[in-house]
């Protein structure tokens, strides 16, 4: 049976970081909205924006490879490299079918431990009591404190969006807003609270599930229009 690998140029470019990290920082990313999903800390069900740009600057952390503060496209190809060599568990320098199947394998599963991890936190801040179960007075005091929250923050503004780009070539172009082929946290810092704000429909200055759902549902059409277009040519 053919043995199916990927040399370690072909590979480090499917395995960089950088179109999908870089892609977090973006407003106008067609990825972008996916980025706050593991940035609900205390597990409440919604995204603060100190949750958000807490998150993001561990995310600019690990993609600022070689620790300059800030991003370029050396450190996407340095990340890419570290990714392959992972992942070429034998060190052989290339990739099989099996070592990325592990790979992505580790990574599912580590999704898993952090959404575990989440779910403990919301559920050691409803049980008031420390009983290890939900009473239904409990339930209903979790949802008043989160409809309390909204409506303390109810009376800001909704706030604008940003704009709308390509990926991986263009999204470098677009975060750097002064033009100096490099990424400084101040900008990464900007592109996320774009994003938030997007996503933040209602302007209360968190993220509901709610709204991202549509966030998802936006992007699942513009993936249609952009499938229609190309078959409409």
């Amino acid at each position: 049976m053919r043995k199916l690998t990927l040399s370690l140029t072909a590979a480090a470019t499917a395995l960089a970081l950088g179109g999908a990290g870089l892609a977090y920082a973006q407003s106008g990313a067609s990825s972008g909205e996916r980025g706050f999903g593991n940035a609900d800390a205390n597990g409440d069900g919604e995204i603060t924006l100190a949750e958000a740009k807490a998150q993001a600057s561990e995310r600019f952390a690990r993609m600022d490879a070689n620790g300059d503060g800030q991003l370029t496209k050396d450190d996407r190809k340095a990340r890419g490299e570290a990714r392959f060599a992972e992942t070429d568990t034998n060190g052989d320098g290339e990739i099989t079918m099996a070592e990325m199947t592990a790979a992505r394998e580790a990574r599912a599963a580590e999704r898993k431990v952090r959404a575990q991890e989440r779910q403990a936190r919301m559920f050691e801040r409803l049980d008031i009591d420390g009983s290890g179960g939900l009473s239904q007075a409990e339930m209903l005091a979790a949802r008043e404190a989160r409809e309390d929250r909204r409506g303390e923050r109810g009376h800001k503004g909704r706030r604008g969006g940003g704009k709308r780009g390509d990926r991986m070539e263009r999204m470098l172009q677009r975060a750097d807003t002064n033009g100096d082929q490099a990424i400084s946290k101040a900008e990464f810092d900007a592109g996320v609270e774009q994003r938030f704000a997007r996503i933040d429909t209602d302007g209360n200055g968190t993220i509901s599930q709610a709204e991202r759902e549509a966030a998802k549902e936006k992007r699942k059409q513009r993936r249609e229009e952009r499938r229609s277009q190309g078959r409409s040519r």
